[in-house]
């Protein structure tokens, strides 16, 4: 139901994503174990006051796995109802079961989602057939917007570009967040899929720019919860092809890397307290940020002014 390939309303420029920019892959902040439902409204305010592009509730930095079926549809409606329209809003509904995904692409269709973000299953370690039936199955049964999601060093697998090639041209399949950081992927994916309503987004932030740079059409960021303005202006440089683009990126490089000293969401959500927005809460197994590096990043944050 979107973009050329079904009927959906789409910029006179077939070759512009609908979802152009940065996408802020949000945190889910806990209190006491349990969701904060005002802390999440808070900070989707706080990413459209400072010019997010949209937003992707319950992925991995929203520590979905660790969510209940509860909590991950709830997640995402708070999502939706605190946008309320301001920017688009692309829900996490991946799963390692192909029923699940299912189940939580249709939620977020009838919750009133932009799009959904699917991840390649975890753990279970498919062939490329599997992946290509997953997520066939799922565009077959789920008629909106879908955005695959590759991200091997989380997953296990690999969703290779021909693969990718494969699942293109589906109508509901609107594009792939590829979150390898390998930039000759991009080349790849330009060479093999022409069908020009299939959008290339980054899922890595220390890349993002020279993906973008290089024919990209966005980033989903975990860097943006923390610095949504900078993010949204690197986006809007990168994708006018402007200089502009690697002033931003040279400015928040070490904070890209500092927010991966551990496994992400450990060390965005440290920082996202220590600016005031979250409490500390984090669901095992994960744990709060090591005492070894949370001076590393104040002194970052510092540096930027966001402390």
């Amino acid at each position: 139901m979107f973009g050329q390939k079904s009927g959906y309303p789409m910029p006179q420029d077939t070759a512009t994503s609908p979802f152009n920019g940065s996408y802020t892959a949000l945190i889910t902040p806990f209190s006491n174990g349990k969701v904060d439902e005002a802390a999440f409204r808070k900070l989707v305010d706080f990413q459209i006051e400072n010019g997010t592009h949209g937003l992707v509730p319950v992925g991995t930095t929203g520590e979905s796995p660790t969510l209940s079926h509860e909590e991950h549809d709830r997640v995402v409606e708070m999502g939706i109802e605190q946008a309320a329209g301001r920017v688009p809003v692309i829900a996490g509904a991946g799963s390692n079961s192909t029923d699940e995904a299912v189940r939580l692409a249709k939620h977020a269709a009838a919750a009133g989602a932009d799009g959904v973000l699917i991840v390649s299953p975890y753990y279970n370690k498919p062939t490329q057939e599997g992946l290509f039936q997953h997520y066939t199955q799922i565009a077959d049964q789920v008629e909106f917007p879908q955005v695959l999601y590759n991200v091997p060093g989380r997953t296990s697998c690999d969703l290779l570009p021909e693969t990718i090639a494969r699942l293109a041209p589906h109508e509901n399949i609107l594009g792939i967040k590829e979150a390898t950081g390998d930039l000759s992927r991009l080349e790849k994916l330009k060479k093999l899929i022409s069908d020009e309503t299939f959008f290339l987004y980054s899922g890595d932030d220390a890349t993002a720019t020279d993906f973008i740079l290089n024919g990209g059409h966005g980033n989903i960021s975990v860097t943006a919860n923390v610095v949504p303005d900078l993010m949204s202006k690197l986006c809007d440089f990168a994708l006018e092809k402007s200089s502009e683009a690697k002033v931003i990126e040279n400015k928040i490089s070490n904070l890209n890397e500092m927010l991966f000293l551990e496994s992400n969401p450990i060390p965005v959500k440290w920082a996202l307290s220590r600016m005031g927005l979250i409490d500390i809460g984090i669901r095992l197994p994960l744990t709060n940020l090591s005492k070894e590096h949370q001076q590393t990043l104040q002194e970052e944050l510092l540096k930027l002014e966001l402390i």
